[in-house]
């Protein structure tokens, strides 16, 4: 992907120098309250709700994450929006238990498999797949009513979701400035977007411009009052304001005029229905059997359940720590960071991990209840770490396939609060400017979630009426499992495709494991191993990618060692390193003296923003 720049916001055009990432950030600390985002005007907006709330006792993260989010659709609408899904899981500091919120659409009633494929031509339901831009791509569009329900049924009480609502609304209607990674996209994805209906209401108006409108540029002046009139009609309404009414008319209008099948009735009934509240599921893991130099005490992981992908990183970290306890791999010093003999375990494990995730990942309510728990079961994990080769890769397994997965097009926040709540949050409408389609006088884009179906009868993730496809957004927390400390340990998250149980692993491994503080923790090189999920593969004609992508920073010595042992390795640079995502890091510690509650706050170097601090 390139993107040129042409000189006309506030300083000149950008010359690439930037996607070096040169900038160095410190750690963020505060005893009140944090929210990190991807844009300092996302944190703002968050703060603002967190101030409003007051002292309030009963969870203001959640009010502060849904500001966040809706200024997220404002200032870089390319990777989120109400026009696509939103899952959250939230800690309740007084009962000490995590929440799950899974705020994802489904597919059209209307259609069936049959229909899908006779539609696009689709004769090879194996490796065929519902392109990214199609209608057929477009689920219902869940984000609306997970910030409802989030504010609902786990805010403040304090706030109203007209106040929650209000930043974004103030800055869509008022204007903002565009930031570097934000505008880059962007201006990527100009061009198609004046290629499609509608699509021009998310550019910047420019009598200059082909067809009067472009891209906003880096530090550019950008406003979109039909997203504002958007927000009001959700504030004033409800879910109702937008799941009824012109909103949900516009969505469907544009959706039937470009192939596809969504209904009136399909919006309503998810309106109605709302968001799913389900149980996070958790893994125990000792850092100290990683690690000689690790702290002792037990924690746990909790993801979301599937239809999200969360367990992913669970079954690699629990395959990890099986190889560890069964002296298969050694026990990993500080230095050993990146090393050969690190990355080949951690590439290994996930590998072993994704091969069953690509395959089981589905709608809960269409497949066996008992998958989850059997697959993060000592007994199952044991049985996949026996695959691990100490000499050579670990390549294509059963049950699924390994192919290409180099998307990485999501927002992530963390927001926690002066009570020791905290939200972890994921928001997406799945690929750049999701569909590319464009509800008329809406001002977003609806996602193209529904590319993530496969299209063969007898895969549990197939395309059916009414289903949520296999979802790659997943927010983490980390809790601490000894009762006696039992607490807050981090909230996390990684967006970006399939590298974010990729960034589970490494960045959790970095905190606990080699012992890296939250900033330290997402600045260092990741690596990204390829991944078999429909509608993703940047390369139709290569169905299998074997190739292990390394980002700038990890050691040349690192990157020979892995070839010589069969690894085809592929070094990304530049704005190439998106594929290995933004991520977000809250750390809660306690001063040993005083015993006060401290959140560390790391925000994500590959992007724009930063932790913003209560004060």
């Amino acid at each position: 992907m390139t993107a040129t720049t042409t000189g006309t916001g506030s300083y000149p055009a950008d010359d690439g120098k930037f996607t070096v990432f040169p900038s160095r950030r410190s750690v963020v600390h505060s005893t009140k309250g944090i929210v990190s985002t991807i844009s300092p005007l996302a944190n703002e907006a968050g703060l603002r709700i967190l101030r409003e709330g007051g002292n309030a006792a009963a969870s203001p993260p959640q009010d502060a994450a849904v500001a966040a989010a809706a200024v997220l659709n404002v200032v870089d609408p390319s990777m989120t929006g109400i026009g696509g899904d939103a899952f959250a899981l939230f800690y309740d500091a007084k009962t000490a238990k995590v929440h799950a919120l899974n705020g994802s659409g489904r597919s059209a009633a209307g259609a069936t498999l049959e229909d899908v494929c006779r539609d696009l031509k689709i004769v090879d339901r194996v490796y065929g797949a519902i392109p990214n831009t199609s209608a057929l791509s477009v689920t219902v569009p869940g984000a609306a009513a997970a910030w409802v329900d989030i504010v609902e049924q786990f805010g403040s009480g304090v706030v109203s979701l007209a106040q929650v609502l209000a930043p974004a609304i103030e800055l869509a209607e008022e204007g903002c400035a565009i930031s570097e990674i934000a505008s880059y996209y962007w201006v990527a994805t100009e061009e198609e977007l004046k290629s499609r209906p509608n699509g021009i209401e998310l550019l910047k108006r420019d009598p200059n411009a082909s067809q009067g409108y472009r891209a906003p540029r880096a530090g550019e002046f950008y406003q979109n009052p039909l997203l504002a009139d958007t927000f009001r009609k959700l504030a004033e309404h409800g879910k109702a304001g937008f799941y009824e009414g012109p909103i949900a008319e516009a969505i469907v209008e544009v959706v039937k005029s470009l192939g596809g099948y969504l209904t009136l009735d399909d919006l309503r009934s998810h309106g109605k229905q709302g968001s799913e509240l389900t149980q996070a599921v958790s893994i125990r893991l000792q850092p100290n059997v990683f690690s000689e130099t690790a702290p002792a005490g037990e924690i746990d992981l909790w993801e979301h359940p599937p239809n999200g992908q969360g367990i992913v990183a669970q079954m690699a970290l629990g395959i990890l720590q099986i190889l560890q306890k069964e002296n298969k791999i050694p026990k990993f010093q500080p230095q050993d960071h990146n090393s050969p003999a690190y990355l080949h375990a951690l590439i290994s494990a996930l590998r072993i991990a994704f091969a069953d995730g690509s395959w089981f990942i589905t709608d809960p309510t269409h497949s066996p209840p008992s998958t989850t728990t059997t697959l993060l079961s000592p007994s199952y994990l044991a049985t996949r770490a026996a695959l691990f080769s100490p000499t050579s890769p670990t390549t294509s397994l059963t049950p699924g396939a390994l192919a290409q997965h180099n998307t990485s097009d999501t927002v992530y926040l963390a927001t926690t609060d002066p009570q020791g709540n905290a939200c972890s949050l994921v928001n997406s409408v799945a690929d750049t400017f999701g569909s590319r389609i464009v509800p008329r006088n809406a001002g977003f884009v609806l996602q193209n979630r529904g590319a993530g179906f496969h299209l063969t009868s007898t895969h549990p993730n197939v395309y059916a009426p009414g289903k949520r496809p296999y979802n790659t957004i997943i927010p983490a927390l980390v809790t601490h499992a000894n009762t006696a400390r039992r607490g807050l340990h981090s909230v996390l998250g990684v967006m970006g495709g399939a590298m974010q149980p990729q960034g589970h692993v490494q960045v959790l491994m970095n905190l606990v494991v080699f012992g890296m503080n939250p900033q330290v923790a997402l600045d260092a090189p990741r690596v990204c191993v390829g991944v078999s999920l429909p509608g993703k593969a940047t390369d139709p004609d290569k169905r299998v990618d074997e190739a292990v992508y390394v980002e700038e920073g990890v050691e040349e010595e690192t990157v020979e060692a892995l070839r010589g042992m069969g690894y085809e390795v592929k070094v990304v640079k530049g704005m190439g390193r998106a594929l290995f995502g933004r991520g977000q890091v809250v750390r809660v510690g306690v001063d040993g003296v005083e015993g006060q509650r401290v959140y560390s706050a790391g925000s994500d170097g590959r992007g724009d923003g930063a932790a913003g601090v209560l004060i």
